[in-house]
C-alpha cells in the first residue's frame, strides 16, 4: 500500500463539534435524519463484532447464521484463532477459516452460533447516497459514523511486493485503526462494503475512508467457503495512465488511456500479442481512461474468460483477444 495509508492499529483521537440554533430548519432536519439512521444503526448492531488477535482489535459483519464472520485479511494475518464479540456483550471464540490477501478478506468461524447475518447489497451505491461506518475503531466497540459515498471504483496503488487494492468504495464516514473489517452500510441497513483502510490527517486528509464493495465480498466469500482460497484473473502487464508527454513519445493520437509498459512473458497478454508501448483503450467493451481503469475492469474477470482488448499501436487500432489466466500466488 502506498506511503501515508495506515492500517496499522495506532492511537490518537480528533474529536470534532458542530451547533446550530435551536429551532431551525437544519436543527429539524438533522433530527429527523438522525432518527431514521438511529433505526438503521439498530438493526445492523445485532450483526458487527470486535475481532481481538494477540496483534490488535478490529471489526467483522455476520456473513452466515452458523457463525461465519467477514472481516478484512489484515486483521487475523498471522493468527489461528481469534476472540470474537458480539454487541450483546457474549465474547466467543472464533477459529480463522480461510483468507485471500489479493482482496484483503478473510472468514472465521465463531464458536457462537444462531447468528443475526447482515444483509449484503445486491448492487452498487451511487456517489452522494448515505454510508454509515459500523465498527470498533481503536477498539471502542460499536462505534458509529455517518457520511456518504465519496466515490466508487478507487484504487489504492501496490508496491514493495503488495498488490494494488482495487474497486474500493470511498467515503468520508470516519474509518480508523480498528474499523478495519467493519460494515459499511446504506441507509437501508444493507452493507455495501467492509471497510479497509483509510488515509490519516497527518497525510494532510480529511475523511478519506475506504471500503471492499459487496460484489468482491460476493465473488471471494464462496469461493472461500468452498476451496479455502480465490482464484483472480490475471492479465500479465504493467500499465500506466497515458499522459499527453507519453502520447507524443508513442506517436498515438488517443488522449486516454493505460500504457503498456512491460509484458510478461508468457503471460495471457504477451500471448494475446500485447507489445509495450500500447496504449489499452478498451477492455471487454469498457472504455480504459487510465491504469487503475484497467485494473478494475480485470478484477472484475475470472480466470479463463476469454475478454477483446482494443490498443493503440501508433496509428493503428488493434483488437486482440485475452484469455485470462489465474493470478500466480
Amino acid at each position: 500500500m502506498s506511503a501515508g495509508l495506515n492500517r496499522t492499529l495506532a492511537a490518537g483521537l480528533v474529536l470534532t463539534a458542530a451547533a446550530c440554533s435551536r429551532g431551525s430548519p437544519t436543527t429539524a432536519t438533522t433530527a429527523a435524519t438522525s432518527t431514521g439512521l438511529a433505526a438503521v444503526v439498530r438493526g445492523v448492531q445485532p450483526s458487527i463484532v470486535t475481532i481481538t488477535t494477540p496483534k490488535g482489535v478490529g471489526s467483522g459483519v455476520v456473513y452466515l447464521q452458523n457463525g461465519t464472520i467477514v472481516t478484512d485479511e489484515h486483521v487475523v494475518r498471522g493468527a489461528t484463532t481469534v476472540d470474537v464479540a458480539f454487541a450483546d456483550g457474549i465474547v466467543s471464540t472464533g477459529k480463522v477459516l480461510a483468507t485471500d490477501p489479493v482482496s484483503d478478506l478473510a472468514l472465521v468461524r465463531s464458536a457462537r452460533t444462531a447468528l443475526t447475518p447482515a444483509i449484503f447489497r445486491n448492487d452498487e451505491p451511487d456517489p452522494g447516497d448515505t454510508a454509515v461506518a459500523i465498527g470498533s475503531p481503536l477498539g471502542l466497540a460499536e462505534t458509529v459514523s455517518a457520511g456518504v459515498v465519496s466515490a466508487l471504483h478507487r484504487v489504492i496503488p501496490g508496491g514493495a511486493g503488495k498488490l494494488s487494492m482495487v474497486d474500493l468504495i470511498q467515503t468520508d464516514a470516519a474509518i480508523s485503526p480498528g474499523s478495519s473489517g467493519g460494515a459499511l452500510v446504506d441507509g437501508q441497513g444493507r452493507v455495501i462494503g467492509i471497510s479497509e483502510a483509510y488515509i490519516p490527517p497527518a497525510a494532510g486528509a480529511v475523511s478519506i475512508g475506504f471500503a471492499t464493495p459487496t460484489a468482491e465480498v460476493r465473488d471471494v466469500v464462496p469461493q472461500l467457503l468452498e476451496t479455502g482460497h480465490a482464484l483472480h484473473a490475471y492479465l500479465g502487464l504493467l500499465p500506466r495512465t497515458l499522459t499527453p508527454e507519453i502520447a507524443r513519445v508513442l506517436h498515438v493520437k488517443v488522449i486516454e488511456g493505460a500504457v503498456v509498459l512491460s509484458v510478461v512473458p508468457g503471460g495471457p497478454a504477451a500471448k494475446a500479442g500485447v507489445r509495450p508501448g500500447d496504449v489499452v483503450i478498451s477492455f471487454d467493451g469498457q472504455v480504459v481512461k487510465s491504469a487503475d481503469d484497467l485494473l478494475v475492469l480485470v478484477r472484475r474477470h475470472r480466470p479463463a474468460d476469454v475478454v477483446d482488448m482494443t490498443v493503440q499501436r501508433g496509428p493503428d487500432r488493434k483488437t486482440l483477444s485475452v484469455v485470462l489466466s489465474a493470478l500466480p500466488s
